[in-house]
């Protein structure tokens, strides 16, 4: 009885103490030091206690943490952060609890132990809570472990604090660690976009992207209490430690202080992913007689070096209109040198007929479901007209630019792109089309050569 009487003196005590100071300069207290508890279960153990729902812990169990999370500049609120060893963790959890300047008991870098018995456990996302409840419309949620519980149930080690790893990891791999944990990321910046913004808005939690040289992205979560909300965020690049949490659709991190912070070098030189060329041009175009399913549309590339296609377009303007009736997005396709790129408005069909799948399926009435009257241009990424085939405004229709019931069929020693329709550049076989066409209408497959330049 004695010591349960001394105990919980010292428990009044220590909160006392922290209620009175003002600020957050000041020194580490001595929190419930213990030499004599021992873990009997582990993080991946007690991962395998949750539930559907919220759970309570009956049985006398202690677990084992390393503390990774500090509260000293207020972007981290009533909660610690654990996780399972100072170097190469496999697991962390967030603990709840009802105590502002958690830091002065359990620094970063504290051995704790939890006593587990009548605390509360879930899963948020991938990330396990543990601490007190509370209830809401009749659903329990685990809440923050009142403070005059926390000494009762956080002992930290004699051995005092030590020195966390941070596990070294690229925003590509985040999604194969665990939740909760300490990480360290190489040459990260914050998008170009936000670049003169601070860290946070007064007084509201916010999200700042990073990104690393490959332009992938993740968010770094600042609260607008903390310290360094005001801060302008750097421009330029460098190595940031953070908590990485995964209590939502997408992981965020969460830094301590701007010591987390190291951005000392040059930012990304900028990724190209952009380019033109006029060695992409049509080589050809079918309106197979016996078959509208069949229709198709090709590109060639004429170069030995591979394209990509990146916000290349290729526009229809049907019969006489002079605005775009239709387009098709190329990007995601790279073509390569000396290689074609085959289009088709009905993707089933055109296997069916020529025995091979297109290299892209599209929607009828594209560009590439011409009935042999229409105009069409290939444009790059920056809006030049690189190819064209007709003359824009003007119906094909008896004309030597028609292909209906037929083919246009790029000649052989063509390779250069033309943006201005060249007849003497085309092999036009046709139903009705101008002297100097072909009137002779083709059936697929034998007519056509899709996938094949001659």
């Amino acid at each position: 009885m004695k010591n349960l009487v001394l105990k919980s003196i010292g428990i009044v005590l220590v909160i006392l103490a922290l209620s009175c100071v003002e600020g957050r300069e000041f020194g580490t207290l001595e929190a419930n030091c213990t030499t004599d508890i021992n873990a009997n279960i582990t993080f991946a153990a007690l991962d395998s206690l949750v539930q559907d729902d919220v759970v309570q812990i009956q049985e006398d169990l202690v677990l084992e943490g390393y503390v990774i999370s500090s509260d000293q500049a207020g972007n981290f609120f009533n909660v610690l952060y654990l996780q399972d060893s100072p170097a190469n963790p496999s697991g962390g959890i967030r603990l709840e609890v009802d105590l502002r300047e958690s830091h002065l008991l359990y620094p970063v870098g504290s051995k704790v132990y939890i006593k587990l018995k009548e605390l509360y456990l879930d899963r948020r996302g991938t990330s396990l809570e543990l601490g007190g409840v509370f209830s809401s419309f009749g659903n329990l949620s685990v809440g923050r472990l009142p403070r005059g519980k926390v000494l009762e149930h956080v002992f930290t080690s004699c051995e005092g604090p030590g020195t966390i790893q941070p596990l070294k990891t690229t925003i590509a791999e985040i999604d194969s660690i665990p939740s909760e944990i300490l990480v360290q990321l190489d040459s990260l910046e914050f998008a170009e976009d936000i670049l003169g913004e601070t860290y946070a808005i007064p007084e509201e939690e916010t999200e700042r992207i990073l990104m690393d040289c490959a332009e992938n992205q993740i968010t770094l979560l600042n609260s607008g209490y903390s310290d360094f909300q005001a801060e302008p965020l750097p421009q330029t690049n460098g190595t940031l430690t953070a908590i990485i949490t995964k209590d939502g659709k997408s992981p965020q991190l969460i830094i301590r202080s701007l010591e987390d912070v190291s951005f000392t070098n040059d930012r990304c030189p900028e990724i190209i992913t952009e380019f033109t060329s006029n060695r992409i041009f049509i080589s050809e175009l079918a309106d197979p007689d016996n078959n509208s399913g069949a229709r198709f549309v090709e590109l060639y590339n004429a170069s030995e070096e591979p394209l990509d296609l990146n916000l290349w377009t290729l526009r229809r303007y049907t019969n006489d209109n002079t605005e775009v009736s239709s387009t098709i997005d190329l990007t995601g396709f790279i073509i390569n040198g000396e290689s074609t790129l085959v289009i088709s408005p009905n993707a089933s069909e055109f296997e069916l007929v020529y025995g091979f799948p297109p290299d892209l399926g599209v929607s009828t009435n594209s560009p590439a479901d011409s009935n042999g009257d229409d105009n069409l241009e290939l444009v790059d990424p920056f809006g030049t007209v690189i190819d064209a085939f007709g003359v824009i405004g003007e119906d094909g229709s008896g004309t030597n630019h028609e292909f209906e019931d037929g083919r246009a069929v790029r000649n052989i020693e063509i390779t250069t792109a033309n943006p201005v329709y060249t007849f003497s550049e085309w092999t036009i076989f046709n139903d009705t089309g101008e002297a100097g066409t072909i009137q002779q209408p083709q059936n697929a497959p034998e007519d056509f050569t899709p996938g094949v330049r001659e």
